[in-house]
């Protein structure tokens, strides 16, 4: 697949695309790359959509270098490739902190979005002395030279009732792009960026919204559903559990996964004709 360029002020933007019809942007988790669509993207193209699929900043196909990697900084890129491909108002598709991105973007310019999926969604951003506790120790774990590794490690977690077919050959792919000079340090600065400029636009979002949660999600311990429905409520959304599922379940269960995202986009008011500006 053909990798385009959005350019930005302080770097650029790589992402593909697939399919025609109402656009959807597809945005990773921190720490992977756009690939963790390469399931669901062909599903939403056959449907009957134009699935474009970025890597975040300082991630995958993405330029380093970023002096901002916060979640206004990713929502920004995310309204800017909207304008860029003249096919908007679209809908957002965001796992874990990217979601918290979608939201901020949702929120910033609702006349772009059209509506948002949350997946397994990273949107808090109140900070208290356990959580900076544990800011300070993810930071020092994924230090290079270990960290790649030690990453590693945790994305396999991330997975725990059935690992998609290619994950030895994917895994490859993300630890080889990781080890790249820069690529780490964006990780980690994103873990270090706050996340309150997501909490706070929680109850500005009027696009309709979906959350999605796997019910084995290790990211929430014990309280996937309850942080999926509390999610939901602040943006007056609705929210489905995928049962057994981790944190990625559109990769883990993309078959279940789809079809809620499906009957989802489906029950969206028709995009009306728009012409973005760049």
């Amino acid at each position: 697949m053909t990798t385009h360029f959005l350019q930005r002020p302080d770097g650029q933007i790589a992402y593909d695309e697939t399919g025609s019809g109402p656009l959807v942007i597809c945005s990773p988790s921190m720490g992977d790359l756009r690939g963790e669509y390469r399931f669901l993207a062909p599903l939403l193209a056959q449907a009957g959509y134009r699935v474009v699929s970025m890597d975040v900043r300082g991630h995958g196909e993405s330029s380093t270098g970023w002096g901002d990697v916060s979640v206004g900084a990713v929502g920004s890129d995310m309204l800017a490739l909207i304008r860029s491909l003249e096919s908007g108002p679209a809908v957002i598709i965001g796992t874990s902190m990217s979601a918290g991105a979608a939201v901020w973007a949702a929120a910033e310019a609702p006349e772009l979005v059209r509506g948002i999926v949350l997946i397994g969604p990273f949107v808090r951003g109140t900070k208290t002395f356990a959580s900076e506790v544990t800011r300070v120790l993810f930071a020092l774990m994924f230090m290079r030279p270990w960290g790649p590794g030690l990453w590693m490690t945790y994305f396999n977690t991330l997975f725990p009732t059935a690992k998609p077919a290619d994950f030895e050959d994917y895994t490859a792919r993300l630890r080889a792009n990781l080890l790249q000079p820069g690529r780490m340090e964006a990780l980690n600065g994103m873990m270090a960026a706050s996340k309150i400029e997501s909490e706070k636009r929680l109850p500005l979002v009027t696009a309709p919204a979906l959350v999605l949660m796997g019910s084995k999600d290790p990211d929430f311990a014990n309280h996937q559903e309850d942080e999926a429905r509390w999610v939901a409520a602040q943006v007056h959304g609705a929210y489905r559990m995928i049962a057994g599922a981790g944190h990625y379940p559109h990769a883990e269960m993309p078959e279940v996964t789809a079809a809620e995202i499906l009957a989802f986009l489906q029950s969206l008011p028709q995009p009306e004709e728009l012409t973005v500006a760049a």
